[in-house]
């Protein structure tokens, strides 16, 4: 998921503005939230196929492909890319030897 971040890096940064990364830890799911300070959801959102010579173009159809759930949020200044996975179910702890 670190993808969520690199994109608001490379594409929602504006000069003077960071982002801000949140994870939220459930029992059964982890929530990666990306809020950057560039409104629009062009391109760099859409699920597009890259052309296979790109070197670009396909952090959000990973993204897709390993989370549960993904979308954007509308800010009052901005968006909020987020994704959900579900995280494998805990056993108990071994014994000690």
């Amino acid at each position: 998921m670190a993808e969520l971040a690199a994109n608001a890096v490379t594409h929602g940064r504006v000069p003077g503005r960071d982002f801000e990364l949140r994870l939220t830890f459930g029992e059964s799911a982890l929530r990666v939230e990306v809020d950057d300070t560039r409104g629009e959801c062009g391109p760099a959102l859409a699920l597009q196929v890259a052309p296979t010579d790109a070197e670009s173009g396909r952090g959000l159809l990973l993204v897709a492909a390993l989370a549960d759930a993904w979308g954007v949020d509308e800010r009052e200044v901005g968006k909020t890319v987020w994704a959900v996975v579900t995280l494998p179910s805990r056993g108990p702890c071994p014994s000690p030897v």
